[in-house]
């Protein structure tokens, strides 16, 4: 009899009915029956776990995926080295946000002014390329043998934040990207005096292709004209605005002109008459014969200075020598410049010393410099750092009531552009052949004083840092004004939008 059978029996009346099983047949199945559904539970809950465990994992890499991204796309924050924002007792632009394009590491070159402009092009370019720009590496190699570094010289920290609007900058490159040029980096010196054509075509497809790419040069590298008015204002952002001096220069060279300004107003003559300017120039007026030979064995000494062989008297009379600090006393003099007059020289040493400095001193006694307004103490951590030393002067000229060069180097083109910035604040910008002729003239007794002083202020009138228009010579941007001598599209006269004809104007 089967099995489902032997569960029924037939009862008196003859009907059918289910046969109990025995106390502990009953309790055996029961049992049985329990275990098989907490067994079934246990591993019902095991496998929800398991997929509650899945999904939280997977939940987890999408979103560490997404703030990766973002990171990312906001331009590695976590690397950056980026100053945050509670540092600054002032609000910061907000943070322009774009696809970067790779990065720019770029080597400035030259004195402290001639990297100066070459740092504001370098901003200027890595903006309009999308690009990221490393903080740059200043010229540890050259004459001035000065291994003052980007934070010694100015303040970083307020550079990088208030440009962030701009452009993102970074105080080294990423982990990443680290690696990467450890192996190989991809450098060059960019074309001078390109447009922004060139970069468009030329530089950025050499980033994208290699991610980061080194500029050995920065000087000169961006054309002074042909270049849209969003490109040049940005130049002049940075220049005037972006790029602060170090807190302890800074601070310093306020002092300096405080203790100027506490005994009235104050001219700041930049006096180019240091022994490596004249060896160079091989203007020797006024020289004796020990110094003559003296300079000219300093000029064979750099083989970096191409002209060795110089007709110091011909070149004198062209105008192209610095004057001696015998012509600049008469010029002075003849300006009717007051004698009382506080008269900074923002110079190193000058050559031959004292007795040079005699008919100057003789006609303006007030004559002083740091070395003079400034216990040695407050100077000695800057003076072994010739770019250090020459931000105090840069500042103290840009803030005086009068800037008089003497030569026209990169100190005297930038610091004229910056005082046309601040409201065209007068500058004397000495034409050295009228000076050289007039003075010549005087000397000779073939001119009287009032002679001598009228034709000086005549030659000059148009000469006193006042709105004019930026002379453009096309194909020959060394013989036309440097942009930052006249940044005439950010001063206030510059009433007319300039069109850009960037595509005719592309160097070769």
């Amino acid at each position: 009899m089967g099995f489902s059978e032997a569960r029924f029996e037939e009862t008196e009346g003859g009907e059918m009915k289910e046969k109990p099983y025995s106390n502990k047949m009953s309790l055996k199945y029961i049992s049985m029956a329990k275990a098989e559904k907490l067994k079934s539970l246990i591993l019902a809950r095991i496998q929800v776990a398991r997929l509650n465990l899945w999904v939280t994992r997977a939940l987890s890499m999408l979103m560490l995926l997404g703030i990766t991204m973002q990171l990312k796309s906001l331009g590695e924050t976590v690397s950056s080295s980026r100053t945050p924002t509670s540092t600054f007792s002032y609000p910061l632009p907000p943070e322009r946000v774009y696809e970067n394009n790779g990065y720019l590491m770029v080597s400035s070159n030259g004195g402290l002014n001639q990297m100066r402009s070459g740092i504001c092009d370098m901003v200027t370019v890595a903006r309009f390329l999308n690009v990221t720009l490393i903080v740059p590496e200043l010229d540890n190699t050259s004459f001035w043998n000065d291994y003052s570094q980007f934070a010694d010289i100015f303040d970083v920290e307020y550079f990088i934040a208030s440009l962030r609007d701009e452009v993102r900058i970074l105080k080294e490159l990423p982990p990443q990207q680290k690696e990467k040029v450890a192996e190989s980096l991809f450098s060059m010196p960019p074309i001078s005096w390109s447009n922004m054509t060139y970069y468009y075509n030329v530089i950025l497809p050499r980033i994208q292709t290699n991610e980061v790419v080194h500029f050995q040069k920065t000087d000169a590298r961006l054309a002074n004209n042909g270049l849209p008015v969003e490109v040049q204002k940005l130049r002049c952002r940075v220049n005037y605005e972006a790029l602060r001096f170090a807190p302890p220069i800074q601070a310093l060279a306020e002092k300096i002109v405080r203790i100027l300004r506490d005994k009235g107003p104050f001219l700041v003559l930049h006096l180019r008459y240091e022994m490596d300017m004249i060896a160079f120039s091989g203007c020797n007026e006024g020289c004796n014969e020990q110094e003559i030979d003296e300079l000219t064995k300093m000029r064979y000494a750099y083989p970096w200075w191409k002209e060795k062989v110089i007709d110091s008297v011909q070149k004198r009379l062209a105008g192209l020598c610095p004057l001696t600090p015998e012509e600049t006393a008469l010029t002075l003099r003849a300006f009717g410049i007051d004698h009382n007059i506080q008269v900074y020289i923002a110079a190193g040493d000058i050559y031959g010393g004292e007795r040079r400095l005699a008919t100057l001193r003789a006609a303006y006694p007030n004559l002083v410099k740091k070395e003079t307004l400034l216990p040695s103490s407050e100077l000695d951590p800057f003076r072994n750092h010739s770019n250090q030393m020459a931000a105090l002067d840069y500042y103290v000229a840009v803030q005086s009531e009068t800037f008089v060069p003497t030569n026209g180097g990169n100190m005297a083109k930038v610091v004229e552009g910056h005082r046309r910035y601040l409201g065209f604040k007068k500058t004397i910008l000495l034409d050295r052949k009228a000076v050289v002729d007039l003075v010549d003239l005087y000397k000779a007794g073939s001119i009287s004083w009032d002679k001598f002083s009228s034709e000086m202020k005549e030659a000059h009138a148009d000469r006193m840092g006042n709105p004019a228009e930026r002379l453009v010579i096309p194909g020959k941007p060394k013989e036309e004004d440097y942009f930052y001598t006249n940044p005439e599209e950010c001063l206030a006269s510059f009433d007319e939008p300039q069109l850009s004809n960037d595509d005719h104007q592309q160097e070769p």
